[in-house]
């Protein structure tokens, strides 16, 4: 039987080391494609991918096993909890217009971009490309200058090639991928998620470590019905607001 791959892993070593590693080998359960295998590599073997000790990936293990994502069997090994995914998102209809309209009015710092392999968790959106351009940018209030939430572009390269960074200051991806890059979009699949606030999540919004915060992922497709950006945005859970209209038909 194969084994389960997690993603790779640069470790912070102002942080606990299981804090770190279980968070990791927890978006990579939660993000994993409908066949990857459900038994993890051992102790050992996954303690050596992250560059830990037995005993630090045990506790990290431990975590997980508590949240009844992974089940641990004497001489059988560990495995994925099968209904260890993602709950579906729900689909909520709108126009590109009120979703350019939502993500606009805020002063916007591009914190850096370039070109990386697919992340295990956008593999499903990205099946034809070995890697995507990724943006960070940072939002912060315009009259008080607090950080608001700090989003992440992942963008088919093909398109990235026509994007002006300088752009992203001033417009949402998705009035530049629209207007800029001449994407004719077909629909935005939007997914909201309470999550507890990560290191780089933290350390950007000024929030203290695994402190509340809403995890934002839209997913833009073209008129061909391929992928062309998947934006996940981290806002600070005092400083967010949704609004959507449903339109009648």
């Amino acid at each position: 039987m194969s084994a389960f791959a997690p993603d790779s892993l640069s470790l912070n070593r102002k942080l606990p080391l299981w804090y770190q590693v279980s968070q990791s080998l927890r978006a990579s359960i939660l993000g994993r494609s409908p066949d990857a295998p459900l038994r993890l590599p051992t102790e050992e073997q996954l303690a050596a991918h992250y560059g830990v000790s037995v005993l630090t990936m045990r506790q990290a293990l431990r975590e997980l096993e508590q949240e009844g994502l992974i089940s641990r069997h004497r001489r059988r090994g560990t495995f994925i909890e099968p209904g260890a995914r993602r709950s579906a998102p729900r689909r909520v209809l709108g126009s590109v217009d009120a979703i350019v309209a939502q993500q606009s009015g805020e002063r916007t710092t591009v914190l850096g971009h370039g070109a990386a392999g697919v992340p295990g968790e956008l593999a499903e959106y990205f099946p034809d490309v070995a890697e995507v351009v990724t943006y960070r940018r940072l939002r912060r209030d315009v009259e008080t200058g607090e950080p608001t939430n700090w989003a992440e572009n992942a963008v088919r390269p093909e398109l990235a090639d026509r994007i002006d960074v300088a752009d992203l200051e001033r417009w949402p991806m998705t009035k530049v991928l629209r207007d800029a890059v001449g994407v004719r979009i077909s629909r935005i699949t939007d997914t909201v998620e309470a999550r507890l606030a990560d290191p780089a999540t933290a350390e950007l919004l000024e929030v203290p470590l695994l402190s509340p915060i809403l995890h934002y992922t839209g997913v833009t497709y073209d008129e061909e019905g391929r992928v062309a950006d998947v934006a996940r945005i981290r806002y600070r859970g005092d400083r967010f607001s949704f609004t959507v209209t449903v339109e009648a038909d």
